[in-house]
């Protein structure tokens, strides 16, 4: 039999924080994420390459909102101090830029935000699909794109907060890394393809420059245990055109400041592992982490 591989979906965001317990309470009175699969401190074997060979020890809890979306991974590291970028990063930088989190209502949402002092950007705009969505920072200056969405696992109330839904993700050559997230993840279906300067990104920084956006979902259903729970997800890419991007993790490792990987549902690792060896695509940097 043949090598054979799923991949049923996003799973998880990883997120790296410097205070576990504070970003946990936080992201559990905004967003809903009040469902722990686990929470402990152990150390991290397997991420030894993107931790220069060292062995870290970190704090953990797999988190998610019973209403719907993908979970989240709060990582906060114990054995070292966890620092942000040394730099301003901006839209177009390479790495993981914003998480995707769906609502009921924009509207709603928006002044639930404005009420508990989170600061929002900018107002509800609109997406060259005609997609509205605002932006928001949590206390530790991660950018989070709240969206509108209709698909639930459990219907919310209409000022609730859901889960969230995808990630934005600035790469050097959107065509290049198609190879990765549509040939190899499955991220196949373009909902959107456009060249130019956008309004619903000029709140946040960098988004007043000239991109490239590409927003995919998968053609096929989602599948998997968790399917119902964490619906529809999306990998929208950001490619710049008159500016240079940095590494978002540059000269920094897994469990520093940020969102640190993408946990995708697979069946058939082995498959996934030959597939993911075999491209050798110059869209694949390393501060992408699958």
């Amino acid at each position: 039999m043949g090598m054979y591989k799923t991949i049923n979906g996003i799973q998880h965001i990883g997120v790296g924080v410097p205070n576990h317990a504070e970003s946990w309470k936080w992201y559990r009175q905004n967003f809903g994420m009040d469902i722990c699969f686990f929470n402990g401190a152990a150390e991290a074997p397997l991420m030894q390459i993107y931790t220069r060979g060292d062995v870290i020890n970190k704090q953990a809890a797999m988190i998610s909102n019973l209403h719907g979306g993908c979970a989240m991974e709060v990582v906060s590291p114990i054995s070292f101090k966890s620092s942000d970028a040394k730099f301003k990063y901006e839209l177009g930088d390479l790495g993981i830029f914003c998480t995707k989190v769906k609502a009921p209502n924009l509207n709603l949402a928006r002044k639930k935000f404005q009420d508990n002092g989170t600061k929002v950007l900018g107002n509800i705009e609109t997406s060259p699909i005609d997609e509205e969505s605002f932006f928001i920072t949590d206390p530790n200056g991660l950018l989070f794109q709240i969206m509108p969405s209709d698909n639930w696992f459990i219907e919310p109330k209409k000022e609730a907060i859901g889960g969230p839904t995808g990630v934005m993700i600035g790469v050097s050559n959107i065509d290049a890394s198609l190879k990765l997230y549509a040939d190899i993840l499955g991220y196949d279906k373009v909902l959107m393809d456009e060249i130019g300067v956008f309004k619903d990104w000029e709140s946040i920084p960098g988004g007043g420059k000239k991109f490239r956006r590409v927003l995919l979902t998968q053609s096929n259903k989602p599948g998997g245990g968790f399917a119902n729970l964490t619906g529809q997800t999306y990998i929208e890419l950001v490619q710049a055109f008159d500016y240079k991007p940095k590494k978002i993790f540059k000269d920094r490792i897994w469990g520093d400041k940020g969102f640190v990987h993408l946990g995708f549902d697979v069946r058939g690792m082995s498959a996934l592992g030959k597939d993911c060896l075999l491209y050798t695509s110059d869209a694949a940097d390393d501060s992408l982490r699958v």
